[in-house]
């Protein structure tokens, strides 16, 4: 209760007004990104060395041995002179990012494929990450740290963490250059991380009248020429244009409710049609007593027998009825559920109720 009044209490103070000036700008490389550059997924196909009979025993990691001893130079005479258990095949995964250049350094995450039982203590082979377009962009080799550790014994098992995944910092050494193009021969066009008419507005408005011409395509896109003279220099044209600030755009109003927790977030421009809001509680409390009956001493006839007594208790609270005005902003709805004692659950339940009745004007969001 005292984490959701904390919360409330801070955006009460965000919608009153009492923010500072520079607070509500934003620079546009914060809320864009030049379209064409991103990060890029890699894949690939592993063994993993060095497992305490932690390994899986599947047909396709022996194969998986067989080729690789034999691409070392070894013979292999029988699948059976290699033991099951101490490795692992794995899948191999990692993001590359934009401009990478042969010789960086990315981390990797490498997850087992079949019935292995932990990747502790193992060793990644080099293994070759590939593009989507099945070209080889880097390649991953190292200890693999799954920051936990699983322990069986007599039947009984300990598992302080997954253990069948982990992740190798600094593990893929990139091999050839990712470029990107900036744009084309005629500019760029810069991509909103979330769609906002109003923001693309903004964003061309306020390149136009400081860099370049710009129009806004769509809600996610704005386009830019790039003037002549930053042909030869698109680098120096992209930092003055990211470091650009305007207005932000006033957000969704939005509820968002995580019933796992018990926390809530209202957002700001949260409007209340008008609404009354009912707050009791019932309390019904059953209390058993088991006894025994027994003939009483002199009796000639008579049989012992268990007796329940069941006492039962209705205990209600008053109830308070709550009205809420018209238009009512996030502070007043603030202070009139807490006016009613609400708990983090009790307001749970009364802004479902209130959305459902249509007096809630924003959107509720249940994660």
């Amino acid at each position: 209760m005292k984490k959701l009044i904390l919360i409330l209490s801070l955006l009460m103070v965000f919608n009153s007004g009492y923010m500072p000036a520079y607070a509500n700008k934003v620079r546009i490389k914060d809320v864009t990104h030049i379209d064409g550059i991103r990060e890029n997924q890699l894949v690939g196909y592993g063994v993993v060395v060095g497992l305490p009979r932690t390994g899986d025993n599947s047909r396709s990691t022996q194969i998986t041995n067989i080729s690789l001893l034999k691409n070392l130079g070894t013979v292999i005479d029988s699948p059976n002179d290699i033991k099951n258990g101490n490795t692992a095949a794995v899948i191999v995964t990692a993001m590359a990012p934009p401009f990478a250049r042969n010789g960086d350094r990315i981390d990797v995450t490498v997850s087992s494929m079949a019935d292995a039982s932990s990747l502790e203590g193992g060793i990644l082979i080099q293994t070759h990450m590939m593009a989507p377009n099945g070209e080889v962009v880097a390649v991953a080799q190292g200890p693999i740290s799954v920051g936990g550790t699983s322990a069986s014994a007599g039947g009984s098992s300990v598992r302080t963490s997954i253990v069948t995944s982990g992740r190798i910092p600094n593990g893929a050494i990139i091999e050839r250059d990712i470029t990107s193009d900036i744009g084309d021969e005629l500019g760029l066009k810069l991509v909103l991380h979330r769609p906002d008419f109003t923001m693309a507005a903004r964003i061309a408005e306020t390149v136009n009248d400081k860099i370049a011409p710009a129009k806004a395509i769509d809600g996610s896109a704005i386009r830019i020429v790039i003037p002549p003279k930053f042909n030869d220099d698109r680098i120096k044209f992209v930092s003055i244009l990211e470091n650009l600030t305007l207005r932000s755009a006033d957000s969704i109003a939005k509820v968002v409710i995580n019933e796992r927790t018990g926390t809530i977030v209202i957002g700001n421009n949260v409007k209340l049609l008008p609404a009354a809001v009912a707050h009791g509680n019932l309390s019904v409390t059953v209390r058993t007593t088991n006894e025994i009956s027994q003939p009483t001493e002199f009796a000639t006839v008579g049989e012992t027998l268990p007796v329940v007594n069941s006492e039962i208790e209705v205990v209600e609270e008053e109830g308070r009825l709550v009205e809420v005005a018209p238009n009512a902003n996030l502070s007043e709805l603030v202070r009139a559920l807490n006016s009613i004692g609400v708990t983090p659950y009790d307001l749970i339940s009364i802004l479902q109720a209130l959305k459902a009745a249509g007096s809630l004007q924003a959107q509720l969001e249940i994660i």
